[in-house]
C-alpha cells in the first residue's frame, strides 16, 4: 500500500469517526433510541454501524438525519456549520483579494483574525487554504522562512482525498517559489517541475497555474544559467497566458523573456519584450511592476551605451516605486543607479547609493540576488576612491552573500573584484590565485 492511498484511507477513517461521534451525542443529546432515530427508513443496526464509524451514508442520508436530529447538515457531516463554513470562506476570500491588490499588510491582518475559526472547523481543506494564503503573504512581507514552513503544512495536508491534483500543484508551485526565494534554486525547480506535471495530467482548467509554473521555472533556470530552457518556458507560460487573454500573466511571461534574452546578449530583443511588457502594466496601473520595468530598461541601456538614458529610467524607476510604497523596488532602483554611477566614474554618488539600496534590503534574505551585487559595486566604488580596507569588507560580505546564493558567476565576479584590491596593494602573488579560482569557476558557467 503506498503512502498515498494510505493517507487517504486514514482520512476517511477520521471522517466516519467523526460522524459517528456527532450522530450518538445529538441523538442522545435529543432523547432518541437509535430506533427512534431509524423510525420508518432505516434499521437500528444501519444507524448502529454509523455510530460506531463502520459505515460513512450519504449526503441524501445526512441530510435526512440532521433534519431528525435538529442541525445544519454541514455540522453533521464535517462539524462546521453551513453558515459558519461561509464565513470563514468569505473572509479567506476577502484576504486573497487583498493580496491580488498587494495590500499585503491588510491581507496578513484578516488572515490573523480568521486564523482560529478557520482550523476550528475541523475542515482539513480550509485550514490547508489558510496556510497557503497565509504562507504566500508572509512571502511577500518578507518572512519567507515561516512561509516556507507553512506552505510544507499545507502541502501534507493536501494529501487527503478532499484535494485534486490542481489543488497539490497550486500549493507546490508556492513552495517552489518560497525556495527560490532562499536561493534553494535545485530544490526550487524540482518542486516546480512535480507541480507541472500534477498540472498536466488533470483534466481540470489548470493553464493559469501552468503559466505561472513555467514563469518561476524559468527564474530557475536563468539562475542555473540553462538559457535554452529558461527561454523556452518563458515562451510557453507567454502562450498559455495569451491563450487566456491574461494581461497580468502576459506581462510577467514578456519580463522573463525580456530577462533571457538580456542574459543571452539579445539586448534590443530584450528592450523590446521589456517594453511591451511594460505597455501590458500600464493598462493594469500597475505602479509597483512599472518600477521593475523601468528598473530593466534603464540597466538594458546601459548596456547599449546609453547611460545617461538609463539614469533617466533609473531615477523614474526610483520615484514610481516610492510612490508605490515598494521599498524593494525603491531599493533595486537605488542599487542600478550605483552601478551606472560607478561605470561613469561617479564613485562618490555610487557609494551614496549602493548604501541607501542596501540599507532598504537590510535583513532581507529573499532579496541576496540584490544584496550581493551591491555590495560588490559599494566595494568598487570604495576602491576607486582609494579606501582599500572598506573596500574589503566589501567584497568579503558580497562573498559570503555569492556562497548563498550558490552562483559559481557572482563568486567569481567577487574574485575578479578582490585580485584588483590585491593589485592595488601590490600583493601580485594573491591577484594571480584570484583570477585564476575567477577564471576556474567561469569555465564551470553555462552560458
Amino acid at each position: 500500500m503506498t503512502e498515498i492511498t494510505r493517507a487517504k484511507l486514514d482520512e476517511r477513517s477520521r471522517e466516519r469517526a467523526g460522524l459517528a461521534v456527532r450522530v450518538r451525542q445529538l441523538r442522545a443529546a435529543a432523547g432518541l433510541t437509535q430506533t427512534e432515530l431509524a423510525g420508518d427508513r432505516f434499521s437500528k443496526e444501519y444507524v448502529s454501524q454509523i455510530e460506531r464509524g463502520k459505515t460513512r451514508p450519504t449526503a441524501e442520508t445526512i441530510e435526512w438525519l440532521a433534519g431528525r436530529l435538529g442541525v445544519d447538515p454541514g455540522f453533521l457531516a464535517s462539524g462546521v456549520a453551513t453558515d459558519e463554513r461561509s464565513r470563514v470562506e468569505a473572509a479567506l476570500a476577502r484576504a486573497e483579494a487583498l493580496h491580488e491588490a498587494r495590500r499585503f499588510e491588510e491581507a496578513g491582518a484578516e488572515l490573523e483574525r480568521v486564523q482560529l475559526a478557520a482550523l476550528a472547523t475541523g475542515s482539513v481543506e480550509l485550514e490547508a487554504r489558510w496556510l497557503s494564503s497565509a504562507a504566500w503573504t508572509r512571502m511577500e512581507l518578507g518572512d519567507v522562512r515561516l512561509a516556507s514552513e507553512q506552505l510544507g503544512r499545507a502541502r501534507a495536508l493536501a494529501e487527503s482525498p478532499a484535494f485534486s491534483d490542481v489543488d497539490r500543484a497550486g500549493f507546490l508551485f508556492r513552495l517552489g517559489v518560497c525556495r527560490y526565494k532562499l536561493s534553494s534554486i535545485s530544490t526550487a525547480l524540482s518542486l516546480l517541475t512535480e507541480a507541472l506535471g500534477l498540472a498536466e495530467r488533470t483534466d481540470l482548467p489548470s493553464d493559469l497555474l501552468r503559466s505561472e509554473i513555467l514563469s518561476w521555472r524559468s527564474r530557475c533556470y536563468r539562475r542555473q544559467r540553462d538559457l535554452e530552457a529558461a527561454r523556452e518556458d518563458a515562451e510557453n507560460a507567454l502562450e498559455l497566458a495569451r491563450g487566456l487573454d491574461d494581461r497580468p500573466r502576459m506581462a510577467n511571461a514578456f519580463v522573463q523573456a525580456s530577462l533571457v534574452a538580456e542574459r543571452m546578449g539579445h539586448w534590443v530583443l530584450a528592450r523590446t519584450y521589456a517594453e511591451r511588457a511594460k505597455a501590458h502594466y500600464e493598462e493594469l496601473n500597475d505602479d509597483r511592476n512599472i518600477a521593475g520595468l523601468l528598473n530593466n530598461l534603464g540597466g538594458l541601456n546601459l548596456m547599449l551605451g546609453r547611460p545617461d538614458d538609463a539614469i533617466e529610467y533609473l531615477k523614474r524607476s526610483y520615484g514610481v516605486a516610492l510612490d508605490a510604497d515598494s521599498v524593494e523596488d525603491a531599493a533595486q532602483a537605488a542599487g542600478s543607479l550605483a552601478t551606472v554611477h560607478l561605470h561613469v566614474a561617479d564613485y562618490p554618488l555610487a557609494e551614496q547609493l549602493a548604501r541607501q539600496s542596501l540599507d532598504l534590503l537590510a535583513g532581507r534574505d529573499d532579496y541576496l540576488h540584490e544584496i550581493g551585487p551591491t555590495q560588490l559595486v559599494l566595494g568598487r566604488a570604495l576602491l576607486e576612491q582609494g579606501r582599500l580596507d572598506e573596500a574589503e569588507t566589501c567584497f568579503r560580505a558580497a562573498d559570503v552573500s555569492f556562497q548563498q546564493l550558490s552562483s559559481a558567476s557572482h563568486r567569481a565576479a567577487g574574485w575578479i573584484a578582490m585580485g584588483d584590491l590585491a593589485t592595488r596593494r601590490g600583493d601580485d602573488r594573491s591577484a594571480a590565485r584570484l583570477y585564476r579560482l575567477a577564471a576556474e569557476a567561469l569555465q564551470d558557467v553555462r552560458f
